[in-house]
């Protein structure tokens, strides 16, 4: 979990959800430079989340197992359901009537 704990990290694996894509394709989307795109590739193929092949002179990255995509989509659905709850509540606290003197000028 940690590895996912970076945001390019994510970002390249959703990327990857489209299918197979080279390195440079994956930089140009992410707008990095080749040496940060490759450590972030690296540290997902080191943990097993993404495979790699190479033709030609390019490489070609693709996510190994799609349950990790599953798995982004299921986190990224409960941190949107908390973040509904805690907008929600400061939703009623902005409108909450506090009173001459309790909090409110």
């Amino acid at each position: 979990f940690r590895v996912l704990g970076h945001p390019v990290r994510v970002r390249l694996l959703q990327l990857l959800r489209e299918g197979e894509q080279s390195v440079g394709a994956l930089q140009d989307a992410l707008e990095l430079d080749s040496s940060g795109t490759s450590q972030h590739l690296t540290a997902l193929r080191k943990q097993g989340l993404v495979v790699s092949r190479k033709q030609g002179t390019s490489v070609y990255y693709r996510v190994r197992d799609p349950r990790t995509l599953e798995l982004l989509e299921l986190a990224k659905r409960i941190i949107s359901a908390a973040l509904e709850e805690n907008q929600a509540l400061l939703d009623e606290l902005a409108v909450e009537d506090f009173g001459p003197g309790r909090g409110r000028s």
